[in-house]
């Protein structure tokens, strides 16, 4: 490894000891995983042997993880800011990780619909946790009340809404993409047309 390679080196060595570590193995138990000796286990770890291709591809596989993980880098961007829909009280971050997952965070002060015709599904998976007050979750043919602190989740082809009970009521909700679309479209749906 070059230049960049000294501080990948030991990052990757680094994350070699810290992911042994939390699965609780000796180094004798990881060198026994992954078919090399403890003293060359060792020597990766400390820096006193050299990194070779191979016994990353060996390591990242008794590890559990893959040599894309073990020998990333990217740490830039760390810190985002949401992005601030103030017409339907939300702020949006998507995951750089997998951008087609998305966090939502909002604020909501109506119940939720009265009529089953204003319910939608679509494809795709939503997860969410009340922040403060209470929410009701209408789920097909379920009324649910989840309170702070509590998480629901949920496939999105259930017809689904939710709103508050008894007040304002603030949620986190994580979409995966297809349920990202599904409430995108529902949003633009609701939205009133020019004439």
């Amino acid at each position: 490894m070059t230049q960049e390679g000294g501080e990948l080196d030991s990052l990757v060595r680094k994350r070699i000891r810290a992911l042994r570590v939390a699965q609780g193995w000796s180094l004798e138990e990881l060198a026994a995983r992954a078919n090399v000796s403890q003293s060359t286990l060792s020597r990766i770890e400390n820096g006193r042997r050299r990194l070779a291709l191979d016994q990353l591809v060996t390591l990242a596989r008794a590890l559990d993880t893959s040599l894309d993980q073990l020998v990333e880098t990217a740490t830039d961007d760390v810190v985002s800011s949401p992005m601030i829909d103030a017409t339907h009280s939300l702020m949006r971050w998507p995951i750089k990780a997998d951008p087609g997952m998305t966090v939502v965070r909002q604020r909501m002060t109506d119940p939720p619909p009265d009529s089953p015709s204003r319910m939608r599904a679509h494809p795709g998976r939503e997860w969410l946790v009340v922040l403060s007050g209470t929410a009701i979750l209408l789920l097909g043919n379920r009324r649910l009340r989840i309170e702070t602190n509590q998480a629901a989740e949920f496939p999105t082809m259930l017809p689904h809404a939710i709103g508050a009970e008894g007040g304002p009521c603030e949620i986190l909700g994580i979409f995966d993409r297809d349920a990202r679309r599904g409430h995108q479209r529902g949003e633009e749906a609701t939205r009133p047309q020019p004439e």
